[in-house]
């Protein structure tokens, strides 16, 4: 079995050599220092995870850092003071067991973050409708419990759209993401039957602002502004993330893009202790995409500051 130390480019990742039984990586130098947990997954190689970049800043706390995939069995949380959700990233293929980990966790002495409820909450884009409902100007989408090719078809004419966008309610690294012309959907219409006839779902317009302009995320640590990207995708692709070869930009949000974050934090059930907006702007405004409260990157290698930043606020958000 081979793991892939977190935070590495996976490009540059060096495969550390454990035994079968052993699922996470421990810190040396543990003398008098306090324990966190990143939770994981068994293998991140095609993945880009820039976490290790925190652990230093931990270390500078009097803290060791543990990352542990979320499959291993047998682990005891109580062991640590924190245990913080991050690259579990094959979730979606499991969500029933993979809450069922998180539910241990909350029930350990120990403090998950983000919180267990919030997390729940977040891991369907059901979410999304309770947003709207309070307020919060989403993307046009429509919301279904499983669609044939038939229904699908009529969203063109009800979006004005000459393509449009279905995914599943609970996905990860655009899985399951299907762009669509009415030409296309005819073609491909086994295989949308298929995946989506019996699975929550949600219809969008296709956004050409995400292709000529791209996606924003505005990183939030205790409920305080980090920093922001803007994510691009590739000629040719409109997925935005890195494995697909998405281009990522520094940049720094405007005063709207800011108001818009900050409703959509102040509409969140409960407080997050990080919180990833991503914006598209669409109709002559901004409108929220998603919300990823559970086991989003936060891209610390596109900010400099942003692992004391997230070090700091782990530490307030554990002795509030």
């Amino acid at each position: 079995m081979q793991f892939y130390r977190s935070g590495l480019n996976k490009k540059m990742a060096i495969p550390l050599s454990i035994s079968d039984n052993l699922y996470y990586i421990t810190s040396n130098n543990r003398t008098h220092m306090q324990k966190i947990c990143f939770l994981s997954t068994d293998n991140l190689e095609d993945f880009y995870v820039w976490d290790d970049l925190l652990i230093p800043h931990f270390a500078a706390k009097g803290y060791t850092v543990d990352v542990i995939s979320w499959h291993a069995p047998d682990v005891d949380w109580s062991n640590y003071e924190l245990v913080i959700v991050r690259s579990t990233w094959d979730y979606q293929d499991d969500p029933k067991a993979f809450t069922a980990v998180l539910a241990r966790i909350e029930a350990s002495a120990t403090v998950l973050a983000n919180p267990y409820a919030l997390m729940q909450w977040n891991i369907s884009k059901w979410y999304l409708q309770d947003l709207a409902s309070d307020g919060v100007t989403i993307i046009p989408s429509r919301f279904y419990k499983g669609i044939n090719t038939e229904e699908i078809a009529l969203h063109f004419q009800e979006f004005a759209s000459a393509e449009i966008v279905i995914k599943p309610l609970i996905s990860a690294n655009s899985d399951n993401t299907f762009r669509l012309t009415p030409e296309s959907l005819v073609a491909q219409a086994d295989t949308l039957n298929t995946v989506f006839n019996e699975l929550d779902c949600m219809v969008q317009p296709f956004l050409k602002s995400i292709i000529t302009d791209g996606e924003y995320s505005l990183f939030y640590f205790n409920g305080q502004y980090s920093h922001a990207i803007k994510k691009v995708p590739k000629q040719g692709d409109f997925r935005v993330q890195e494995e697909h070869g998405g281009q990522l930009y520094t940049i720094t949000p405007d005063m709207e893009q800011m108001i818009a974050a900050k409703k959509v934090l102040a509409k969140l059930p409960e407080e997050a202790l990080y919180a990833r907006v991503d914006l598209v702007f669409n109709e002559q405004q901004w409108q929220l995409m998603e919300v990823e409260l559970i086991e989003p990157s936060l891209y610390f290698n596109m900010d400099k500051h942003s692992p004391a930043k997230f070090v700091a606020a782990s530490l307030d958000y554990l002795n509030k």
